[in-house]
């Protein structure tokens, strides 16, 4: 799946990361997840490089000429095809946890600006009337405007994380080499 390359252990708040433009699911994913991930318009490698030095990412790509370059930054070069996959050898191979409890739907997917609660009479012009009666909990993007809830759609992407996060075959991620190359702190 990826490999990857550090010095010492990184605590998951701590974790942020600048995907390659051929990640896009997967940066979607790891928002959901509550991990600050960008993904910026531009995808030459210098700035991509910079930027992740910068802001104290780790780069993800797919671009094995990119991760060549010497005095390269923090990188997981991910082999997979599948966003499960790549999610799933990322979460497994830097031993992440994730927290179904609070940090699902700390950031927004789509923009990767972190989420505040809404109140749910202030959310009512904002979902349809089903969702406002059956939910109690909403957060929303101050900078899209996007709501979020728990529904069941919640529950199967909650599902499907637990499935890929415990699931122990059909992954490289057991090869992933967790050697550190820098300081997070």
């Amino acid at each position: 799946m990826s490999e990857n390359i550090f010095l010492k252990e990184i605590k998951d708040e701590k974790i942020k990361f600048i995907a390659d433009r051929m990640l896009g699911k997967l940066v979607k994913w790891l928002r959901i997840l509550g991990f600050d991930t960008t993904y910026p318009s531009f995808d030459d490698d210098l700035s991509l490089i910079l930027t992740a030095r910068q802001e104290g990412r780790i780069l993800l790509t797919r671009d094995a000429n990119l991760i060549k370059r010497r005095n390269i930054c923090d990188f997981l070069f991910i082999r997979d095809d599948h966003w499960e996959e790549q999610l799933a050898g990322i979460i497994k191979g830097l031993n992440l946890k994730i927290d179904f409890n609070s940090k699902i739907f700390s950031r927004c997917s789509l923009c990767n600006t972190p989420t505040k609660d809404a109140d749910k009479k202030e959310v009512k012009n904002y979902v349809p009337p089903y969702v406002l009666l059956t939910q109690n909990r909403f957060v929303y993007c101050p900078s899209c405007n996007k709501y979020y809830w728990r529904g069941t759609h919640w529950q199967r992407m909650t599902q499907k994380i637990q499935k890929l996060s415990f699931n122990e075959t059909g992954s490289d991620s057991e090869r992933m080499n967790k050697k550190l190359l820098s300081d997070f702190d």
